[in-house]
């Protein structure tokens, strides 16, 4: 059965994400920088990552894994690189630094590679390669994962996070291409969203211990979070349909993000982790400035006509344009800043439930 959903302005999804980091003790510029990154995840429509989010975070909060007072610090720096502790604090603000950082070597120096270690969860990777693009520069953002929830191509047990990566590029007169993705066929949150409106799932997101399909999503729940056999494809599914490039790329971005960072493998990492220790979950961003290369405006220009050319495509049916990985977001930015981001009921009273074991007020409605 379908759950009823309200419209609820984006300033108010804002201030109720804002009011729960303040009360959960997040001092007033790291919960400004949190709540807008979770607010304009939403308003992009991916609401796998944005306010429904909070019930994790306040997981980790009551089991000690997370210090919402924590603050990033960077622990080594050199003239195109530098490696921030994120100090087991939530992702979001250490994140950001980590772009900006990136951004600020590659604008000294033509490129710029920023490592950070001991973070939490930091929402969606598209919104940090979006600050680069901002400031005319490329941004790739990479991320280990904390819930090992991917089974790999011929696996029947998870081994794997999500491992998602972005890539966000300025085009001039053209909106900024963005490309952001997970390395498995979908985020595990998806599952979740699906899950909370009683939705079922596409075929081919979740499988069981001998890779058959699930498609109910509180049964693919529970195989992501409860089961220890099962879990989500790699993106691509199984090897025939290419999961086995999808595996690979998760992999790709477990070396960048993980191991070069010295963040850790959470499916080793789970093995031995002490009660109340951090997830010690790692990022990598790697900024790039054009003009390192050729005149920026050159550039700019040169992805604008790319962009354009291919959204001329003919379509295979005119009904369905061909669209620039980015465009979704915007449209849904767009259509949610006018007319509210769509809350489920369920979420709604996880939300109230959260305001009142905090002390927030609670700003849903």
């Amino acid at each position: 059965m379908a759950v009823p959903v309200s419209q609820i302005p984006a300033d108010q999804v804002h201030r109720q994400i804002l009011a729960v980091l303040t009360a959960w003790g997040m001092a007033a510029d790291l919960a400004a920088t949190t709540a807008e990154a979770m607010v304009e995840t939403d308003l992009m429509g991916i609401d796998s990552h944005g306010l429904s989010m909070l019930m994790m975070y306040e997981t980790l909060r009551d089991e000690g894994q997370l210090d919402l007072a924590a603050r990033p610090r960077v622990v080594r720096r050199n003239a195109a690189t530098a490696l921030v502790d994120g100090a087991a604090g939530l992702g979001h603000p250490v994140a950001a630094l980590g772009m900006e950082l990136a951004v600020e070597l590659a604008l000294g120096g033509g490129v710029g590679a920023v490592g950070v270690f001991n973070s939490h969860h930091f929402g969606a990777a598209g919104y940090y390669a979006r600050l680069a693009a901002r400031r005319g520069v490329i941004g790739l953002v990479m991320t280990s994962a904390r819930s090992v929830l991917v089974v790999p191509t011929r696996g029947g047990v998870p081994m794997l996070g999500t491992n998602p990566l972005a890539l966000a590029a300025p085009a001039g007169r053209e909106p900024a291409f963005v490309l952001d993705m997970s390395s498995s066929t979908v985020a595990g949150n998806k599952v979740k969203v699906y899950d909370l409106n009683g939705k079922p799932m596409p075929e081919g997101w979740v499988i069981d211990g001998e890779g058959r399909p699930v498609t109910d999503a509180a049964e693919g729940m529970a195989y992501l979070f409860r089961r220890a056999e099962g879990g989500l494809t790699p993106l691509g599914g199984d090897e025939s349909g290419g999961g086995h490039k999808g595996y690979g790329l998760a992999l790709m971005v477990q070396i960048l993000a993980g191991t070069l960072t010295g963040g850790a493998l959470s499916v080793l990492r789970d093995r031995t982790r002490k009660a109340g220790e951090p997830d010690n979950i790692g990022h990598f961003f790697l900024a790039i400035d054009p003009a390192a290369f050729r005149p920026a405006e050159a550039f700019e220009e040169d992805l604008g006509t790319l962009l354009e050319t291919l959204r001329a495509t003919p379509p295979a049916r005119p009904d369905r344009p061909v669209l620039i990985p980015g465009d979704p977001e915007a449209a849904s930015r767009a259509e949610r800043l006018a007319a509210g981001i769509p809350v489920p009921e369920t979420l709604r009273a996880l939300v109230r439930g959260i305001c009142d074991r905090c002390g927030a007020d609670y700003l849903l409605g």
